[in-house]
């Protein structure tokens, strides 16, 4: 049925990279989340007043603001779509993370409120009313599972087409909706039959729990995309298996990759290429190292050229000592952009250093130590070194 739907009411649905049909998608998901929330709040309410149930009607609210956060992305994507501008450069995009932010807002919201309720049930604190408990209690909540259920498929189905966080988001809190309205017809069941009244308060106070968890996640997923993350790493290995197609290029460092929202990256790394060599002869290799990037992944990208000594058995031996040093130092530390200063009383040896985040050493003991190193192997040696951290 999604397949169908997407068919129907997204044009040109194969080109998911292109920012219209993106934008289509998410706001065709949208449009179908606020209905199936709306219909099945209504649904639900229906029941809880019918039957008096706590649980159910904080369901019900539940879907309501599941239909706010449904809305909240049908914004995003409308901004998101927008093109770049002046104060805007590299697009809106990132829209969709603060719509994420938003929804996990509400949902730790309703979570927040419901636990309370069900909270002052158990201790016998909230208003006391008989709950009656019909069939058709059960039928609402069955249909509402179903609903949901297919909601969160169809999220989920959309979700991996875009590369959508507020929609995979969105799917997330379906399933645990899923799992809310089970508990809570497991609790009409107890009810019915054994006319327990605190159960309802008890199943009220585990879905505000499995509520809260959703909205928590969905909140840490959302804090990581806003605050950056390392790049996946097989975008690393994409970029680097593309730049490892060039003769002209020996070795590439310092590569970082900046995401401006789904499907915008721009990525930038040093690459080390033979000094001797035809300066335009290396800018041309880096131009279409650039292009082709852009081409195959989709990244912008921009390679500053590092010059290095390629072919020089002094320069080599030096480089060769210096990585000797670093390792003795720790094991996982490299170096890189390597230059050897050579005089008649002393030789600078000026390079930069990758210290892994998970090394106890400080920046300062790190350079330290590696200097203390090079100078027990050879004391006319200098070393003037960079920190870089990965």
């Amino acid at each position: 049925m999604t397949e169908l739907l997407i068919k129907l009411f997204v044009k040109d649905n194969k080109n998911t990279q292109n920012p219209t049909v993106r934008g289509k998608y998410g706001t065709f998901s949208s449009i179908v989340g606020i209905s199936v929330n709306i219909i099945l709040a209504g649904i639900k309410f229906l029941a809880g007043i019918l039957s008096g149930s706590v649980a159910i009607i904080a369901d019900a609210v539940n879907n309501f603001s599941d239909a706010g956060s449904s809305a909240v992305s049908f914004i995003s994507f409308k901004i998101a779509s927008k093109p770049a501008d002046r104060d805007h450069p590299f697009g809106h995009a990132r829209i969709e993370y603060v719509a994420s932010l938003i929804v996990s807002f509400i949902i730790l919201t309703v979570g927040i409120d419901l636990l309370k309720e069900s909270g002052l049930g158990i201790f016998g604190l909230g208003e006391e009313q008989a709950l009656t408990i019909t069939y058709l209690t059960f039928i609402i909540l069955g249909i509402s599972i179903a609903l949901k259920l297919w909601l969160g498929l169809f999220y989920r189905s959309i979700a991996k087409r875009i590369d959508s966080s507020v929609i995979k988001a969105s799917s997330a809190d379906c399933f645990s909706d899923c799992i809310s309205t089970s508990a809570v017809i497991v609790s009409s069941v107890i009810i019915k039959f054994t006319n327990v009244q605190i159960v309802d308060s008890i199943v009220g106070l585990a879905v505000s729990v499995l509520i809260l968890i959703a909205g928590i996640k969905i909140l840490n997923e959302t804090k990581n995309s806003i605050l950056g993350e390392a790049p996946v790493e097989q975008t690393v290995k994409s970029i680097e298996a593309i730049a490892a197609k060039y003769d002209s290029i020996v070795g590439i460092h310092d590569m970082m990759v900046h995401n401006y929202g789904p499907n915008h990256y721009i990525a930038s790394f040093h690459a080390e290429v033979n000094g001797a060599e035809d300066i335009y002869e290396l800018h041309d290799a880096i131009d279409n190292a650039e292009q082709e990037i852009f081409t195959e992944l989709g990244i912008v990208c921009t390679i500053h050229l590092d010059p290095i000594a390629v072919n020089d058995e002094q320069t080599n031996a030096l480089k060769c000592l210096a990585i000797e040093a670093a390792r003795s130092v720790e094991d996982s530390i490299t170096i890189h952009d390597f230059r050897a200063v050579i005089g008649n009383t002393h030789t600078n040896l000026i390079f930069d250093i990758v210290l892994p985040f998970e090394s106890k050493l400080t920046e300062k003991e790190a350079v330290e130590a590696i200097s203390n190193a090079v100078s027990e192997m050879r004391k006319d040696i200098k070393c003037v070194i960079k920190v870089d951290r990965g």
